[in-house]
């Protein structure tokens, strides 16, 4: 069956998948063939079109086709762990840029994935060999670090070069990527879309070595973007009603990013992109909410809402236009969602958990008085199952156990197998997916979310999870940010330090912050150490740098003056 798609003043012509399995670039085009003239995209003074959006995407496309790029063994022939597939690094700033790549990629049947920019040449080399990268978009400042490496990169052999600020030249091999766009054709390119081909999404790498998964883009179209799961392209075009105005303040290239633009695309509407790139600036986000009457605000965790939160101290904006406030990748603490529920009462906050293995999980809601943090209402095809992953767990079953999801999931690890099954086990015939999030299932049906097992302290024989100790550390108000680590104790094993970033303008010391967190906690929970620094590590997505911390914490004597016992 074929079916035709009028985008003026073309018309697509494309094959009709399985029901219910749309590639992206096919959903992307319909839904653009039905408004081509609405603003699809904001970022600076670029105010791009869907018809525009849609003409620059299959220029890329057809760029990445004539350089020999695309599927070359089709997905029925492979293992979850492998790719047939050419796959292009997108090593950029926010920019319409960044968002064009993933798309263009799709519209080539080349595999997308993400490359942190904050990557020394050591690690960038690495991630690089490990996703088989045959093509990059690479922005202009980050070049001499790509020049570093490439020598030991034989695949990559495409480069685009984003013209930027630091008017760098263009580096040897490589082609201005305006000048790719200008130079190929609008024309839908000559590949049929296909379901199965790859999107592939990095881990951080703040606790270990990043990983590359591995997502069939149809099911990544649903379970990470938000797309409709009905069986009709018709109706998934009438489902989009165009109004959601998202701002992105983390990176793009955090899957968060990647995921509430492509849900904003899959619901018609527009994605906006702050003026400043390189790193968080609250009056930036505040003022393009407050011009482009922003509905939907995405950010990551206490990290990005505490600098958002003075910066309303400090001056008025127009903010009645956002109704969504959604923390992903990080919950926002609970005394913080309090403050926006009091500068904005008629908000709601979502701590959406996810994650690249599983894609989205839960979802909490808060509104009015009362937030809480740490806990959600569990939601079909997530599941909390026995230490020992032989069962799963039912409500009221207090067993610490493991968050995992079942149904539409990631295909596994870019060339790791030992992982993909570790972290896709199969139990009673069921798939899950066990990113490594532990948890409890209370009788309510209500999910405890305790954190990630790889941060987890043993100490005196007892488990202690960083995550909850910092939510309880930052209900203080005098902390402005604060990770917990672990260092070597001869009577406990290990013990817990607590990496404090005071709020400018206060005093703390370590007893009354022990007190606070003593309110939240067990008193084995409680940090034996307080180190206090001018400013926390963390990922550009936001993410704390775990392997930094712990430097910090071995490196500090509990006897140190300033710090406690």
């Amino acid at each position: 069956m074929l079916i035709r798609l009028k985008l003026a003043p073309t018309v697509v012509t494309v094959t009709e998948p399985q029901k219910g399995q749309f590639p992206v670039a096919l959903v992307h085009e319909a839904i653009a063939a039905s408004r081509p003239d609405e603003i699809c995209l904001i970022y600076r003074d670029r105010r791009l079109t869907w018809r525009e959006l849609t003409d620059r995407t299959r220029r890329l496309a057809n760029h990445l086709i004539g350089q020999g790029l695309g599927c070359h063994i089709e997905r029925g022939q492979l293992a979850g762990h492998e790719s047939g597939q050419d796959h292009l690094g997108i090593y950029l700033h926010n920019g319409n840029e960044y968002l064009e790549s993933m798309l263009g990629a799709f519209k080539a049947r080349v595999a997308p994935f993400n490359v942190n920019y904050r990557y020394v040449a050591a690690e960038l080399q690495y991630l690089l060999d490990d996703a088989h990268a045959t093509a990059i978009v690479v922005q202009s400042r980050f070049t001499s670090t790509l020049l570093d490496v490439l020598p030991s990169l034989p695949r990559l052999r495409v480069i685009l070069q984003v013209a930027d600020e630091s008017e760098l030249p263009l580096m040897p091999g490589a082609i201005w990527y305006e000048d790719a766009l200008a130079a190929s054709s609008p024309a839908k390119p000559a590949v049929e879309w296909n379901a199965d081909d790859l999107y592939i999404l990095y881990t951080g790498g703040t606790t270990g070595m990043p990983r590359g998964v591995l997502w069939r883009n149809a099911d990544a179209n649903i379970q990470c973007f938000g797309g409709s799961r009905a069986s009709e392209l018709e109706t998934i075009v009438a489902e989009a009603p165009g109004t959601m105005r998202s701002l992105l303040a983390p990176p793009v290239m955090h899957g968060a990013g990647h995921w509430l633009s492509l849900r904003t695309w899959n619901l018609g509407g527009t994605v906006h992109i702050q003026s400043q790139t390189d790193r968080l600036d609250p009056d930036d986000i505040w003022s393009m909410v407050e011009r482009e009457r922003s509905s939907f605000l995405l950010i990551i965790g206490d990290a990005f809402g505490r600098p958002l939160l003075d910066q309303l101290a400090n001056q008025p904006y127009d903010l009645s236009s956002l109704t969504v406030l959604l923390s992903g990748g990080a919950p926002l603490s609970a005394a913080l969602k309090n403050e926006f529920l009091e500068r904005l009462p008629t908000l709601l906050i979502v701590d959406g958990l996810g994650s690249s293995e599983a894609g989205g999980q839960l979802a909490h809601v808060s509104a009015g008085a009362g937030a809480t943090t740490g806990t959600f209402p569990i939601s079909p095809n997530n599941h909390v199952l026995s230490e020992d992953l032989t069962r799963e767990l039912r409500p009221g079953d207090l067993e610490l156990g493991w968050l995992a999801k079942s149904g539409h999931l990631a295909l596994g690890y870019l060339g790791d197998a030992e992982k993909t099954a570790r972290t896709y086990p199969v139990i009673d015939g069921v798939r899950y997916a066990v990113p490594g999030d532990r948890a409890r299932l209370h009788a309510d049906g209500t999910v405890e979310l305790l954190g990630r097992d790889s941060v987890t302290i043993n100490s005196g024989g007892e488990k202690i999870f960083a995550e909850e100790v910092e939510a309880a550390v930052k209900a203080h108000p005098a902390v402005y940010d604060c990770v917990v680590a672990s260092r070597p104790s001869d009577r406990w094993g290990n013990e817990v330090v607590a990496i404090v970033r005071v709020r400018e303008g206060y005093e703390v010391d370590d007893d009354a912050l022990r007190t606070a967190a003593e309110r939240h906690l067990a008193r084995y929970k409680l940090p034996k150490v307080f180190v206090y620094v001018a400013e926390i590590v963390r990922s550009p997505s936001g993410k704390p740098d775990y392997r930094w911390a712990k430097q910090v914490a071995e490196k500090h004597s509990a006897n140190e003056p300033g710090r406690s016992a």
